[in-house]
């Protein structure tokens, strides 16, 4: 009992204090699918919102599912806990919709549209809470790193070889 209680508490301070958890749903294809969400803790629960236009994408999250989640150290990024969820979506405009969207709300950065966020959430996303059901899981083993996925931007070549006596030149003129 002591020990349950106590993994319940290390759950919840761990991810109190994270920014962002892994998630890995019932439908993700193998470890790697994990996915980094930004979440509050809320009412003994972490809540996430996501899959519409310009919020985090949730792939593999369904109502009566559950998830793996693993919860990673804000200050170093190693991970901490990881623990057993189930799922349930939360109905739009519910007592307890509101509430979490309330949270939600608030810690949301970059939001297009503040004004109407609520308004958007209840019409075009989905509102999930991760129940803790097992207070802690073994960590997996490996890093877990995946490449990553494809995309049109490029990085810079190789930098010209005379570029470095150009900077020094303009360095030794101002100063």
């Amino acid at each position: 009992m002591t020990e349950h209680l106590l993994g319940r508490a290390l759950v919840e301070e761990a991810t109190k204090k994270s920014g962002l958890i892994w998630v890995r749903g019932e439908g993700a294809r193998d470890e790697g699918d994990g996915r980094a969400l930004w979440h509050i803790w809320h009412e003994g629960a972490a809540h996430v919102v996501g899959d519409g236009p310009g919020e985090q994408p949730l792939p593999g999250l369904r109502a009566g599912g559950s998830a793996e989640v693993t919860v990673r150290s804000k200050d170093k990024g190693g991970r901490l806990v990881a623990w057993t969820a189930s799922v349930t979506e939360l109905e739009p405009r519910s007592e307890a919709w509101e509430s979490a969207v309330a949270e939600l709300k608030s810690k949301r950065l970059n939001a297009t549209d503040t004004e109407g966020l609520r308004e958007r959430w209840a019409r075009e996303c989905r509102v999930l809470r991760l129940d803790p059901v097992s207070s802690t899981t073994s960590l997996p083993n490996g890093s877990l790193a995946a490449p990553p996925p494809g995309s049109p931007a490029t990085t810079r070549g190789v930098m010209p070889a005379g570029l470095p006596r150009l900077l020094l030149r303009r360095a030794k003129k101002r100063g």
